[in-house]
């Protein structure tokens, strides 16, 4: 399983005082509300504000945080799923994606979680989701990932 070797926090994260922004991907619905049901329980207990955004694919996430940036938001969680298929656009997709969400998250000086599932079949997804069931719960290890990382750089920044 992927999530072997994963840090334990060590403390509670303390979001207090942040904006957050959750941008969503929509295919591949129930892994994806997974995610974001995840991202928000933890977005919740750490008392940061935040909002839900829904664009159509993980293609679009990018320019969806690059947006929720420019609107005053201190950290992005971004969640999508792309399941591998018989054709090169797996590849060109997740890629894009990736880099994407680096380059914004570079550009704006400003965190993106990145809780983007890159599989090789639905089951791998639902194992990730956060579901009753599931192994791991990458929408909210994105989200904490988010705050934590918003935390340290306000505390680099001094």
């Amino acid at each position: 399983m992927s999530g072997a070797g994963a840090p334990t926090p060590q403390s509670p994260v303390d979001g207090t005082g942040l904006r957050v922004v959750v941008v969503a991907g929509t295919w591949h619905d129930v892994i994806t509300d997974g995610l974001i049901a995840g991202a928000q329980r933890t977005l919740d207990a750490a008392g940061a504000t935040h909002s839900l955004v829904r664009v159509p694919g993980s293609f679009e996430l990018a320019l969806a945080a690059q947006a929720a940036f420019a609107g005053g938001a201190d950290a992005v969680v971004a969640l999508g799923v792309i399941i591998r298929g018989g054709t090169p656009h797996f590849e060109y997709v997740s890629a894009a994606t990736t880099d994407g969400l680096n380059r914004v998250a570079l550009d704006a000086g400003k965190p993106v979680g990145f809780g983007v599932l890159t599989l090789d079949d639905e089951q791998q997804g639902i194992d990730r989701a956060g579901l009753p069931g599931s192994k791991e719960d990458k929408g909210a290890e994105a989200a904490d990932a988010a705050i934590r990382t918003a935390r340290v750089i306000a505390e680099l920044r001094g």
